[in-house]
């Protein structure tokens, strides 16, 4: 596990919140979509700070590589913004359910651009040492951005 480098580890997340939006959009009740939501709002904001701590972090001390960061930062800002407005609505009110769907939308765009963009052009100004080392700091820092997460949901 310890050679799984950070676009691995990343896509991974990524998979899963694909996963989570999939059993949203099935979900029989509003107690299972709000505790899948709830979910969703947590593993987001804990993989957007360990990301940001990690890949990100890098990303911006290199100039070839700043402005993709800068962006990604802003989108993770974005999405962050969507989840603070939809704790404020009715859940699975008709506002919700738009803001949610504005969220969802996003939040797909962001990490389909990120895979498709950003890491491969990130990827060949990395080392494959460093990709490594990357995975495993992001590896350690998730955890305790989940508790962060989880703390203040």
């Amino acid at each position: 596990m310890a050679d799984i480098t950070i676009f691995d580890r990343l896509k991974q997340d990524h998979d899963a919140h694909r996963q989570l939006f999939e059993k949203m959009a099935k979900a029989e009740s509003d107690d299972q979509l709000e505790k899948l939501f709830a979910q969703f709002a947590v593993e987001v904001t804990a993989h957007a700070a360990a990301e940001e701590e990690t890949l990100y972090a890098t990303m911006l001390s290199r100039p070839d590589l700043r402005e993709d960061a800068q962006h990604s930062v802003s989108e993770h800002k974005e999405i962050d913004d969507y989840l603070e407005e939809l704790d404020g609505l009715k859940f699975n009110g008709e506002a919700w359910r738009k803001k949610f769907a504005e969220m969802k939308k996003r939040y797909l765009h962001h990490i389909e651009e990120e895979e498709e963009e950003m890491f491969p052009t990130a990827a060949k100004d990395l080392t494959a040492d460093e990709e490594k080392k990357l995975g495993a700091l992001f590896a350690k820092r998730k955890p305790a951005e989940l508790e962060r997460a989880q703390a203040e949901d």
